[in-house]
């Protein structure tokens, strides 16, 4: 379905068990599920399960703070956006029912308004363990 090698999954879900995000069951029946709520894991925890904690690589000047550098003002604030959105953002809310926005009002193709979801879920066998809506 995402076209990734089952090599490159096995990691991105041993990082994600690793930081209880996900646990695993081995065997017939097994598979994964979310140990938490969709509602409660943000995209944030999973970027950071998987790549380490997002930090800013800052110029590292050894001058007091009010004459840092134009390029660490600007880090600090990229810095902070990217960590702000990514953490407002939860896997439940990426799981909603799209809704289609017209090419008048900015809208463009969206690959889960086209049944992403839909052929997942039919594709999918019956297990007690969530699939995290199909990506898995």
């Amino acid at each position: 379905m995402l076209g990734e090698s089952p090599t490159y999954l096995a990691k991105v879900v041993r990082h994600l068990v690793k930081s209880d995000i996900l646990e695993a069951q081995k065997g017939v029946k097994g598979g994964v599920r979310l140990v938490k709520a969709p509602a409660q894991i943000t995209l944030l925890d999973v970027v950071e399960a998987c790549q380490g904690t997002i930090v800013g690589d800052f110029c590292r000047s050894s001058r007091p703070d009010p004459t840092v550098c134009g390029f660490h003002r600007a880090a600090v604030e990229l810095h902070q956006a990217i960590t702000t959105v990514l953490g407002r953002w939860t896997l439940a809310q990426l799981l909603e029912q799209p809704r289609a926005v017209p090419p008048s009002e900015g809208g463009f193709a969206c690959l889960m308004a086209h049944g992403l979801h839909a052929v997942a879920a039919k594709n999918r066998p019956p297990s007690p363990f969530t699939q995290l809506g199909g990506v898995l």
